[in-house]
C-alpha cells in the first residue's frame, strides 16, 4: 500500500452546503488548517456532471495543493445501525451482510454498498480493520459466547456511483468514502480526546434535511439515531412556507423578535422530543448521565436556537469546535471568519483527520 501524503483535503457533501477543509500533518500530533470554503448548492442533483461541477467550484474557493481527498455524505437514504455479533473477523461479516443482510440487519442490504466496524475506538481507527474483532466492547452471549458491537453503514450504490463518477470528472480520486455522522465522531474524539476517552457525551448535528444524535460513552459509540427536522424543517416554519423571506425571518429572531423566538421554540420541539428520548433510552441503559449537548450544524450558529434547545432539554447546549486541537494557518480574512464557520465544518475535518492518522 502506498504511503498516504501529509495534506489531505476534507469534503462534506450536504444537502444543502458543500463544505471543505484542507489539514497538513506536521506530525504525529501537530494538524494545521491552511484553508476552508463553503458554498451552497441545489437540493437536487441528478447526475454526476452536476455534481462534478460543484466540486470544482468548491476545490477553486479551497486552492491549496492537497492532492488526497477524503468525502462525507450526508444523505438521508444512508443506513447506520449499531448491531451485536458473535467475535467475527471483519471481512466475514461484510461478506455475511452483503449476502443476507435481511437476518443480520433485519433489512434487505443488496442496493447499498457496505462496510461495518467494531464500535470501540481502538479498533475503529483503523487498527483492527481487516482483522478479528477487538476485545473491548465485548459482552457475554446466552451461551457464554462473547459478542461484540459493530457499526454498520451503507450507502445506496446509485450514490456511490454519481461521486465517483463525478470525482472522476473533477480528477480528484476519494481516497476516502465515509458517512457523515462516523465522521462527526472521529472529529469530536480528536478535538476533545479527554471528554471522548472518560465521559459520557451527546452530539447533536443539526443538517438541512435530518438531524443525528450520536451517544458516546468512554470512546465507544453507544446510540447512533437519524431525526427527520432540519433546517429546511425550521426554515418553512419560521416563512410561512414562503410567505416571508428567509433572510428577513433569520434576522428577526437573531434580534430577538417574540414573535419569531415562539414560531422556533414550537418548531424546534419535535427536535428537543427526539433528543430527550435518546437521553433517556441510553440513561435507562447505563449507569451515567448525559450532563451537556455538543450542537454542530449550520443552526447551531444561531443563539436563540441553542438557547431554545437548552431550555427544552434543561441540559446546556454548546456549540463545539473540531479545529480545538488544530493550529491555523489562514489568510486575515479567512482567519477573521472561522469563528462563524467551524461549527460546520465537524465532518470536513473528521474526514481528513480519518485519512491523515491512518
Amino acid at each position: 500500500m502506498a504511503r498516504r501524503g501529509n495534506s489531505v483535503v476534507g469534503i462534506d457533501l450536504g444537502k444543502h452546503v458543500f463544505k471543505g477543509v484542507i489539514l497538513q500533518r506536521k506530525s504525529d500530533e501537530r494538524f494545521v488548517l491552511t484553508n476552508y470554503a463553503s458554498r451552497e448548492v441545489p437540493e437536487e442533483m441528478t447526475t454526476p456532471e452536476e455534481l462534478a461541477q460543484q466540486l470544482k467550484l468548491l476545490f477553486k474557493d479551497l486552492g491549496g495543493s492537497a492532492k488526497a481527498c477524503a468525502i462525507a455524505v450526508s444523505d438521508p437514504a444512508s443506513l447506520l445501525r449499531i448491531i451485536e455479533q458473535p467475535n467475527t473477523p471483519i471481512d466475514l461479516l461484510r461478506n455475511a451482510l452483503r449476502l443476507n443482510g435481511l437476518a443480520v440487519l433485519n433489512q434487505e442490504c443488496k442496493d447499498f454498498v457496505l462496510d461495518c466496524a467494531p464500535v470501540s475506538a481502538e479498533a475503529t481507527n483503523g487498527h483492527k480493520a481487516n482483522g478479528s474483532a477487538a476485545t473491548s466492547g465485548e459482552n457475554p452471549g446466552q451461551n457464554g459466547a462473547a459478542k461484540t458491537k459493530y457499526l454498520v453503514g451503507g450507502m445506496l450504490r446509485p450514490t456511490v456511483k454519481q461521486i465517483s463518477d463525478a470525482c472522476s470528472k473533477t480528477r480528484v480520486a476519494a481516497d476516502i468514502l465515509q458517512l457523515a455522522p462516523v465522521c462527526s465522531f472521529n472529529a469530536f474524539e480528536f478535538a476533545y480526546p479527554d471528554i471522548f476517552a472518560k465521559d459520557a457525551f451527546l452530539l447533536l448535528d443539526m443538517g438541512h434535511l435530518q438531524s443525528t444524535v450520536l451517544i458516546g460513552s468512554k470512546k465507544e459509540l453507544v446510540l447512533v439515531r437519524s431525526i427527520d427536522y432540519g433546517g429546511k424543517a425550521l426554515t418553512q416554519a419560521l416563512t410561512a412556507d414562503g410567505a416571508l423571506d428567509a433572510n428577513a425571518a433569520r434576522i428577526m429572531m437573531q434580534q430577538g423578535d417574540a414573535g419569531m423566538a415562539e414560531i422556533c421554540r414550537s418548531s424546534l420541539n419535535r427536535l428537543a422530543t427526539e433528543v430527550r428520548n435518546s437521553i433517556g433510552f441510553f440513561e435507562g441503559q447505563h449507569e451515567q448521565n448525559i450532563q451537556r449537548i455538543f450542537v454542530s450544524g449550520g443552526l447551531a450558529r444561531t443563539e436563540t436556537i441553542l438557547q431554545t434547545l437548552s431550555d427544552e432539554l434543561g441540559l446546556p447546549c454548546e456549540i463545539w469546535d473540531p479545529l480545538e486541537t488544530c493550529e491555523v494557518a489562514l489568510p486575515a480574512a479567512k482567519r477573521q471568519a472561522l469563528p462563524n464557520e467551524f461549527v460546520s465544518l465537524n465532518v470536513a475535518c473528521g474526514a481528513a483527520f480519518e485519512y491523515l492518522r491512518n
